[in-house]
């Protein structure tokens, strides 16, 4: 399918509230499709999720999205930039997909999008050099042992290879000024060590390139990881998450988006009790948005072929993150999150994102279940030859007959709010397991509960 042409970059500017205010073309036909228009909150769930993450974070983001029209699918590098006045999305990559795409088409989009996001980044300028070389944050996020070094020449590292067809995505993409994915290269020094390459173009105000920012991922990490001693359990086929993503994050989004304009009273002023409707389905839709990720979680770790990266990984930098991520959810209750000092270090083996969504589901409980105004205190320690990292709050704590059962599925110890699937101890468990850990959990009942993830020290 050949995209209608669109401009070199296609541009919208956002309000503080979310309001879409000005919008080229293409986004503002795709804002109409999704049943919104100009003035109204931007009803993209994707778009939406960026603009408010780099407002939260106040920093300039750029990351590849996947947007859904009746038409198809639609590849977008968007880069999003806050200010004063909202937030600017800029789209320097636009490539619709027909909408009946073979599943191979659907794992490689996924495959592509992981690229996009996992890895070490590197930068480039037009002349092929390198001006900057960074750590990621995605699934293997650490540098190589011998860098690149800035000023140098990309091919002195690098070697591409070409694919099957004698095609080389990376020359492709720099002839058209346009990103490109899955280019596969080998180190100069090294012709063992492969990695995938994966970049989107920089402009200047003029929409001149400026050269090229990507990431590398190391083709040879990967292992098969340990599972716990009973058999692993085959619950859903392999499509499952592939399924899940189009029959309900899609339009779950799309009932969120919808349901906070509608919340947010922006058509007009509204009953006080229908805007308050509108709010519990938003609330419900981001619920459900929650549960579909733990059970795409579940169906992943729950296959036989289920495996983890084994690298390096510092527990008092991931608390520290965690810490961060979680900040202003603990905020809204009056709880504060105490991190690791900065100084402090504690290496271990694991895989860099599981660990985070371990400790991120493990603080997140923690801020959910203790009461306000207290504290949940995150530390790292050795014990037994093993690397630990403790969350410890100020609730009622885990009487010891149920510290096991806590960790089955679905289980939620008889609570009845909404907070969460009863899924998200159990995949962590089975993700610290994976890596060679485990978590357990301590305190004396009443005095706060202190879950412990253990890992295997890094060598």
């Amino acid at each position: 399918m050949n995209s209608p042409a669109h401009p070199a970059v296609v541009r919208a500017t956002l309000a503080a509230d979310g309001r879409l205010l000005s919008a080229d073309a293409p986004l503002l036909a795709l804002q109409r499709e999704a049943g919104a228009d100009l003035g109204m909150v931007i009803a993209v769930p994707q778009l939406a999720a960026i603009a408010r993450l780099a407002a939260r974070l106040n920093i300039t983001l750029s990351r590849p999205v996947v947007a859904a029209a009746e038409r198809g699918d639609i590849d977008m590098w968007v880069r999003a930039r806050p200010d004063a006045n909202g937030v600017s999305l800029s789209v320097v990559d636009w490539r619709e997909r027909p909408p009946l795409s073979m599943p191979a088409d659907n794992g490689q989009r996924d495959a592509d999008i992981a690229a996009l996001s996992e890895g070490w980044t590197w930068q480039i300028d037009t002349q092929l050099r390198f001006e900057m070389v960074l750590e990621g944050a995605g699934q293997d996020g650490a540098l190589p042992p011998e860098p690149p070094v800035p000023g140098s020449r990309f091919s002195s590292y690098f070697q591409l290879q070409a694919d099957a067809d004698g095609d080389m995505a990376m020359l492709r993409g720099f002839a058209l000024r346009r990103a490109f994915r899955d280019q596969q290269a080998v180190l100069a020094k090294d012709a063992a060590s492969r990695f995938s390459l994966s970049a989107f173009p920089m402009f200047d105000q003029a929409g001149q390139l400026k050269g090229y920012r990507g990431t590398a991922f190391p083709m040879v990490r990967a292992v098969m990881a340990p599972m716990a001693q009973e058999p692993p359990l085959t619950l859903y086929p392999a499509e499952f998450g592939k399924r899940l993503d189009r029959s309900l994050r899609q339009p779950l989004g799309r009932i969120i988006a919808n349901a906070d304009t509608i919340s947010a009273q922006l058509e007009g002023p509204l009953r006080a009790d229908y805007a308050g409707y509108a709010s519990d389905i938003a609330a419900a839709g981001r619920h459900l948005m929650a549960l579909v990720d733990d059970l795409a979680d579940l169906q992943a770790i729950d296959r036989p072929d289920f495996s983890v990266v084994a690298e390096p990984v510092d527990l008092a930098d991931l608390g520290r993150r965690t810490a961060g991520l979680l900040s202003v959810k603990a905020l809204d209750r009056r709880i504060g999150i105490v991190a690791p000092p900065p100084e402090s270090v504690l290496m271990a083996t694991g895989e860099f994102r599981r660990v985070l969504q371990i400790l991120v589901n493990l603080v997140g409980n923690a801020v959910r279940y203790s009461p306000e105004g207290s504290e949940v205190r995150i530390a790292t320690e050795w014990e037994s030859g093993q690397a630990r990292i403790a969350v410890i709050d100020q609730g009622g704590g885990v009487d010891p007959a149920d510290r096991e059962r806590i960790f089955e599925k679905f289980e939620r110890l008889g609570r009845d709010d909404a907070g969460g699937s009863g899924l998200g101890l159990y995949i962590s468990r089975r993700l610290a397991r994976a890596m060679g850990g485990d978590i357990v959990i301590g305190g004396a009942p009443g005095e706060g509960a202190r879950f412990i993830l253990s890992l295997p020290v890094s060598d």
